[in-house]
């Protein structure tokens, strides 16, 4: 009826509409009515009804705000993009609001700068005169305290992060230490401080300052709890407590505790052993020479990125390096992956201001390995993300009981109607809406928890139903399943990355960032390589202990000699000193970042001078 009323039809491509016909399609005619024919119903008669044209964009705006699943907001975010405001250009604030200014800077001109800058910007305005006397008397405590929060950030490695970052794009390791920056102001006593791996995403030289911080907070009176596997934080605590001595059901014991000297010599603990240099991971006595070609972005310039190009090696281990805010993720994220995505799937997000990528000829597929979840609901686990659970159920649907009762390898699904608990629809759990709270999800009482009904459980493999191979751990399926080699490599593969720990249906909101990203990379490793894939993984070490970053390193290490190219972003020494070739960025975060500091060998990063990723490698090397 709006086609016909405008003069369009329905099978006419969208550019080839005038303009006013594309704004009536994607933006509706607002409360006009339309008569719409719905064609003949029972005994022939036609029906016929009244209704407004929304339009396609008040559309998908209107079932986004509506939704409550997540599965429909994720599909509709995929054809929405943040752009900003065209009324304030992205400032915020009214006209009025930005015409007040303070040593001629507005408030939207203050915000944008970093926490390094806009602390120099408030020691100028109170050192050097830029205020009457009579604006100092006003604002010399507000200044104060200002210098003083912005200095409480920057002793905790967030010099480089701008006032006005949204707090949905920070890291889990950064949003921690905010917290622990605004704790530190607030000078309190005889607290205890839980923090889970604060140094994540830290440079070495950060790292010390959240030390020195983490210090200050214990002196004030307080006792600092902290999960860590940094070395350089293990050795400044007073009391070191090591758990082990495996991981999973081989875990959960104290193996040993005292001051990091006395577990460094306590024979039995690993960690110890670390420390005390008796283990540790070494040196590649030969570095790969790659296959002579190379990925080069030119005149990359992104956020703070000057206007560099960048040489990428192929058939080679690269690491990206440099300290916390000096455009490594901006360069390999922000430009690099996405011009990849674009060019080899058609991606729709743009990628980062550049002036062009040359060599991805040479590439014939990239995989970016990043910390995502492998999934947002109970639904998804490591079995069926990385496709071990289709040979799984194929096996159960063989079983002779099984082929009798005329099961296929659906009844084995807990995704679809067949052999799955109705209940709880497969999830094992019951999802109660708390309206103002969080979802609380609770055990289902019809399968306790197993996921399927009576019949689908009444098959067995080697004395195990499908419920309980998915209580397995990756470990303990792996010697279960030896004999079928579609179910056991995939399996070993997951050992091999260190997640020999984790239980095949465990839910993928319990996983930490870090272990979503080794069973992407189990999944990828599990796939046939070409000899031709450029991986792209963000900090993988996350999490991870001394021994567990020597079994990824051969991981890795077996990728690339298979003729593959892996990409890291990464601050872990060891990791970076088993490269082949490093890429260094810097000299400092924020606007003082964003060069091509350094490149070459680990042994060749060492002689810059100006790399601070050089200062710390030597004392790897």
């Amino acid at each position: 009826a709006v086609a016909r009323e405008y003069g369009f039809s329905l099978n006419q491509p969208v550019s080839k509409l005038t303009p006013a016909q594309f704004k009536i399609l994607f933006y509706g005619t607002g409360s006009k009515n339309y008569n719409v024919n719905a064609g003949a119903g029972e005994g022939g008669k036609v029906r016929a009804f009244y209704t407004t044209y929304e339009g396609v964009i008040p559309n998908l705006e209107r079932r986004y705000r509506e939704t409550e699943s997540d599965y429909m907001r994720a599909e509709i975010e995929r054809y929405m993009r943040v752009w900003p405001c065209s009324a304030c250009e992205g400032k915020r604030l009214k006209p009025e609001v930005l015409a007040v200014t303070v040593a001629n800077k507005n408030m939207a001109e203050i915000v944008i700068k970093s926490v390094i800058e806009a602390s120099e910007f408030f020691a100028e305005i109170e050192d050097k005169g830029k205020l009457t006397v009579r604006d100092i008397k006003i604002a010399k405590t507000i200044i104060k305290e200002i210098r003083e929060r912005l200095s409480f950030l920057t002793n905790v490695g967030l010099g480089y992060l701008t006032l006005d970052r949204a707090a949905a794009s920070l890291s889990g390791g950064e949003a921690q230490r905010i917290r622990l920056a605004t704790q530190i102001g607030s000078s309190l006593v005889g607290v205890i401080y839980i923090l889970d791996e604060p140094s994540i995403g830290l440079h070495q030289r950060d790292n010390e300052k959240l030390i020195t911080t983490l210090k200050r907070l214990r002196d004030l009176g307080n006792t600092v709890i902290v999960v860590e596997h940094d070395r350089e934080t293990m050795l400044a605590a007073d009391e070191l407590i090591d758990i082990g001595p495996g991981a999973g059901k081989h875990g959960g014991e104290v193996v040993s505790q005292g001051t990091p000297l006395e577990v460094a010599k306590d024979p039995g603990s690993l960690t110890g052993r670390y420390l005390s240099g008796k283990l540790s991971i070494p040196v590649p006595t030969k570095k790969r020479n790659g296959n002579g070609k190379s990925i080069v972005i030119q005149g990359a310039q992104e956020f703070n990125l000057k206007n560099i190009t960048v040489d990428i090696p192929l058939g080679k281990f690269v690491c990206i390096t440099g300290v916390s805010g000096s455009g490594k993720s901006t360069l390999m994220t922000d430009i690099l992956s996405r011009a990849l995505a674009q060019h080899f799937y058609n991606a729709k997000d743009l990628p980062g201001k550049h002036k062009a990528i040359k060599g991805l000829e040479h590439v014939d597929k990239v995989i970016t390995i990043d910390q995502s979840p492998i999934g947002r609901t109970p639904r998804s686990n490591p079995a069926t993300y990385t496709g071990v659970f289709t040979p799984i159920r194929d096996l159960f649907s063989q079983i002779p009981e099984a082929k009798i009762r005329g099961y296929d390898p659906g009844r084995f699904s807990f995704n679809v109607k067949g052999g799955r608990c109705e209940a709880c629809e497969g999830d094992g759990l019951v999802r109660i809406e708390m309206h103002f709270l969080p979802d609380v999800y609770v055990e289902c009482e019809e399968c306790h928890g197993r996921r399927y009904n009576s019949q689908a459980l009444e098959i067995h493999y080697k004395g195990k139903n499908i419920s309980d191979v998915l209580e397995m751990t990756s470990e303990e399926a792996m010697n279960f399943f030896e004999k079928v080699p579609a179910i056991h490599q995939k399996l070993k593969v997951l050992c091999e990355v260190g997640l020999g720990y984790i239980h095949l249906g465990q839910s993928a909101t319990t996983l930490s960032g870090g272990e979503a990203q080794r069973i992407k990379l189990a999944t990828e490793l599990s796939r046939r390589s070409t000899g031709r894939t450029l991986y792209i993984l963000d900090e993988p070490t996350t999490g991870l202990h001394f021994d567990d970053v020597k079994r990824l390193l051969q991981v890795l290490s077996e990728l690339v000699d298979r003729g593959n190219t892996v990409l890291v972003i990464e601050h872990n020494m060891d990791v970076i000193k088993c490269a082949d070739w490093v890429i260094d960025l810097g000299p400092e975060g924020g606007d003082k970042g964003g060069e091509l500091v350094a490149v070459g060998t680990p042994q060749e990063i060492i002689k810059s001078k100006r790399s601070y990723t050089g200062e710390w490698l030597k004392k790897v090397l």
